[in-house]
């Protein structure tokens, strides 16, 4: 699915820093791949961050992506709005976009706080109030809203997949990755459903594609498209 070609392109392409497994990351690329939006990615590893990037943005997070106008996009939900605002095949923007950003809030905000907290309790143990189970129970007020829309429909607003889904489910990924077995035997089946069938879907596998860390002077590597 890679394309390694030299850029003889008249316009520069917009340059993706992004890390494989960061599910902020994961979210851009998906919302690129849908929009189909031509990019060159640049996989980059944490501990060894390269300085352009940095130069670019010196908050030193991914995704971080550079477009052609010279404008830089630090946040994920800015690029994914960016790429399906400029094209939109599938739809992924249609219906109530204020609802969809409300529950990506909910996802940002409140579960993302509670995942970090059983992913990396040791990171917390200051803390004593707060430990991975404690944490799995406060995240599962966020997986209950998830489970009753799922429940009664096929996506997260409606049956088909909108920008929400993309941008919730690399989260719901990573949660469930910290205990499969539990998360397996968990009451959250209609979610499971959800999350199996976009990791099961070919635009997750072109996504996840893995690339050697980008070093100054390597060849372009374009995103495959859908």
């Amino acid at each position: 699915m890679t394309q390694i070609v030299s850029n003889t392109r008249s316009t520069p392409t917009p340059i993706l820093y992004s890390f494989r497994r960061c599910p902020y990351a994961m979210r851009a690329r998906l919302a690129l791949a849908y929009a189909q939006q031509t990019i060159i990615i640049r996989e980059i590893t944490l501990k060894n961050k390269p300085h352009a990037m940095l130069t670019l943005s010196p908050k030193g997070t991914v995704p971080v992506l550079h477009l052609a106008d010279g404008v830089v996009l630090e946040e994920s939900r800015d690029i994914m709005m960016w790429a399906l605002h400029a094209h939109d095949p599938f739809g992924l923007l249609t219906g109530d976009l204020h609802a969809m950003h409300s529950l990506l809030d909910k996802n940002d905000v409140d579960f993302k706080f509670w995942l970090d907290r059983y992913k990396y309790p040791e990171r917390f143990s200051a803390d004593e109030t707060c430990d991975a189970l404690f944490a799995r129970q406060q995240a599962d007020v966020f997986l209950s809203e998830l489970e009753l829309r799922l429940n009664q429909q096929r996506y997260l607003f409606g049956e088909k997949i909108t920008v929400a889904d993309i941008g919730v489910m690399p989260f719901v990924r990573q949660f469930a990755s910290v205990e499969p077995e539990w998360f397996k035997h968990s009451p959250y089946s209609a979610v499971r459903r959800w999350l199996n069938n976009g990791l099961d879907s070919p635009v997750f596998t072109l996504i996840m594609e893995k690339f050697k860390p980008w070093q100054e002077g390597d060849a372009p590597v374009y995103l495959a498209l859908l």
